[in-house]
């Protein structure tokens, strides 16, 4: 019996894979790099997030010891083509703060657009852009990206110019954003891309008091590492695992948001 069951799952690998150079799904290559393609007119596509990076926490409740442990983001997406060229999301996000009793909270929800500039190849970059309105429990956010890609055989090259505004509820202040990222992947078949990927996150102009780990929090915060993509017809996955490469002399604190490692998946599924 358990020698059927995985035959059975070996066909539906490769019968996925065999389908994959006809899919019309967008897989995302790079986890956070979001790619120059849009979905065609008419088709729909459920993404799945998952962020964990790991940070100190008290062994217990009123504990002085420490451990490690991971904070997570969950986001849902649902993508569909209004055009060939046009796409529009809504997203919905939770969290779980690393904690020694760990509880999920739903963050809020986010809709956004993604329109791309002709077709592949007709300008020396592709280019897309992208525009998005978010509403979360304690703050609102507006965030834009421009999306450029460019491929050279079987080389692929890609990169966001990623800004936000974020207010916190009940504050005037803006909070300027920026989230650049850069990636590169190679097909080595078309079920199967590597790559890496760097991306940064941070305030431009952060205002905490020097040396706090809120001013550590609000600091802009480098990120690097290796990626894996598989594509099984209309359902395709996507990993890395990526290194913080700025202040590696700091020891972590009790309330960093921002671990040493940072990981990343996502899985869609076009439909």
């Amino acid at each position: 019996m358990k020698v059927k069951t995985t035959i059975n799952f070996l066909a539906v690998i490769a019968v996925g894979s065999l389908s994959a150079s006809s899919a019309t799904a967008t897989p995302r290559l790079l986890p956070f790099t979001y790619p120059y393609e849009t979905l065609p007119e008419g088709s729909a596509e459920i993404e799945q997030f998952v962020d964990a990076t790991w940070v100190r926490i008290p062994k217990a409740i009123g504990s002085t010891d420490t451990t490690f442990a991971p904070a997570f983001v969950h986001t849902t997406e649902l993508e569909y083509g209004v055009t060939d060229r046009l796409e529009v999301a809504s997203y919905l996000t939770w969290s779980q703060d690393a904690s020694p009793t760990p509880a999920m909270t739903f963050e809020g929800t986010q809709v956004r657009a993604r329109y791309r500039v002709g077709d592949e190849g007709e300008l020396p970059v592709d280019v897309a852009f992208y525009l998005e309105g978010a509403l979360f429990h304690d703050e609102y956010e507006l965030e834009e990206k421009v999306i450029l890609s460019k491929r050279f055989g079987n080389l692929h090259v890609m990169a966001n110019l990623w800004v936000e505004q974020e207010w916190a509820r009940g504050q005037a202040e803006t909070a300027l954003i920026v989230n650049p990222t850069i990636g590169v992947t190679y097909q080595l078949t078309p079920e199967l891309h590597l790559g890496a990927e760097y991306w940064a996150r941070g305030e431009l102009a952060p205002d905490a008091a020097e040396g706090s780990v809120a001013q550590f929090n609000e600091q802009l915060h480098h990120f690097v590492g290796p990626a894996v993509s598989l594509t099984f017809g209309k359902l395709w996955w996507t990993v890395a695992a990526y290194a913080r490469v700025d202040q590696l002399s700091r020891a972590s604190q009790l309330g960093d948001a921002y671990g040493k490692v940072w990981l990343r998946t996502a899985v869609g599924l076009e439909f």
